[in-house]
């Protein structure tokens, strides 16, 4: 019964089910609510945390030609813009989200808690764990009301340098010792992920990794010339597979949301196709030195070398996707079909009543393109049961 419930929940059903059936609204931020952005993770994330902890005076990823489509090196471990950047421009954040440890940032729509080199487990040098961001983020809490955290977006992306020190350090670990470790890192991102949701966290996009084996500076350690290095393409399996259904068990909690972002298979496609996707190189980086150009980039005593035109390029360096690659990713994100991101998009778990439960959850092996519906459908009568 309507009487049953409060005027925010009918109203924000009537605005969900507006967003999701009007084809008239597709513009950025039109029809969506003011929100605030934080990420937690690696480099992928970083919006320049990292070089308030690096004790070098000027790290690479400050220095030209980091930035190079911006002519503006600030931190951020590409030629231009990151994925978050452009998800702050579609909730109408134009200048994104400051770094955490940036003083005297300005922190009304959120801030960046990622920092380079994180990992889920160990104590990273010059770095953070995801737990160390996470209660950092407690520590800096008071910034925002309760009911403005709820709301808003948390994005986590990692678990990269636990599998790359994995395999440096165990070349020969055995497929028990892999699955072992493979739980021990999952188990550790379930236990931070709770710790937010704890905090007053509700609307999750975690980003499954990407194929690790495919980045350009694997590559060229292990010497694949153009195929991948599979080991870490298995690890990162792995790693995926627990993500969705960890968070349909989260999802059993009160007003916890979620979505979770096929990286992997996005980035593998581009490899595998990179035409299709408008880039000329896939399997080398723009910016670096080496068979696959994929060390060095902005190292000062290291003379690496520059691709004439960085958007042709699916890496800019070793690990990270230029500003080009970035963009299609964040607008995958924002707006893609569920072999993409499910079991909604971005823009979907931002409308979404907050505080309400979840109506869909996470489906494995949902490889084949299905479209979401743009016509009345079950979930829609799902979702008049909220003011019904």
């Amino acid at each position: 019964m309507v009487g049953k419930c409060d005027f925010v929940s009918v109203i924000g059903a009537i605005l969900v089910l507006t967003i999701f059936h009007n084809p008239n609204i597709v513009h950025a931020g039109e029809g969506v609510p003011e929100v605030a952005l934080f990420t937690f993770g690696d480099s992928y994330y970083d919006a320049g945390n990292k070089a308030f902890l690096s004790k070098k005076k000027n790290p690479p990823q400050t220095q030209w030609p980091y930035g190079k489509s911006l002519d503006d090196p600030n931190g951020k471990f590409s030629d231009g813009h990151i994925v978050p950047d452009f998800i702050g421009d579609f909730i109408s954040i134009p200048n994104g989200i400051p770094p955490a440890l940036k003083p005297g940032a300005n922190l009304s729509r959120g801030a960046s808690f990622a920092v380079a080199d994180a990992s889920i487990l160990g104590a990273p040098v010059e770095s953070m764990t995801l737990n160390q961001q996470v209660n950092k983020f407690r520590s800096m809490k008071s910034n925002w009301t309760d009911d403005y955290i709820e709301k808003s977006l948390f994005m986590i992306y990692i678990g990269t340098e636990d599998y790359l020190n994995f395999t440096k350090t165990n070349p020969t670990a055995d497929a028990s010792a892999q699955q072992a470790f493979v739980i021990s890192v999952t188990n550790k991102l379930k236990n931070d992920i709770g710790l937010l949701y704890s905090l007053g966290a509700s609307k999750f996009m975690v980003q499954l990794l990407a194929p690790l084996g495919c980045l350009p500076i694997m590559r060229q350690e292990h010497g694949t010339g153009n195929d991948c290095y599979e080991p870490l393409n298995d690890l990162a399996k792995q790693h995926n597979e627990k993500i969705g259904p960890m968070l349909n068990q989260f999802a059993k909690s009160p007003g916890f949301q979620f979505t979770v972002f096929d990286f992997y298979n996005a980035i593998l496609r581009r490899t595998q196709r990179p035409h299709n996707y408008r880039f000329y190189v896939a399997n080398s980086s723009c910016c670096g030195v080496g068979t696959h150009t994929a060390y060095g980039c902005g190292m000062g005593n290291v003379h690496s070398k520059l691709c004439e035109y960085q958007r042709s390029y699916l890496f800019f360096d070793g690990r990270h996707n230029t500003e080009k690659a970035q963009e299609e990713l964040a607008h995958l994100i924002y707006g893609a079909d569920t072999n993409v991101i499910q079991p909604m998009t971005v823009r979907e778990l931002i409308v979404f009543p907050a505080g309400a439960n979840m109506l869909e959850s996470w489906e494995p092996n949902l490889s084949s393109v299905r479209r979401r519906p743009s016509t009345k459908s079950t979930s829609v009568y799902r979702l008049l049961d909220l003011v019904g």
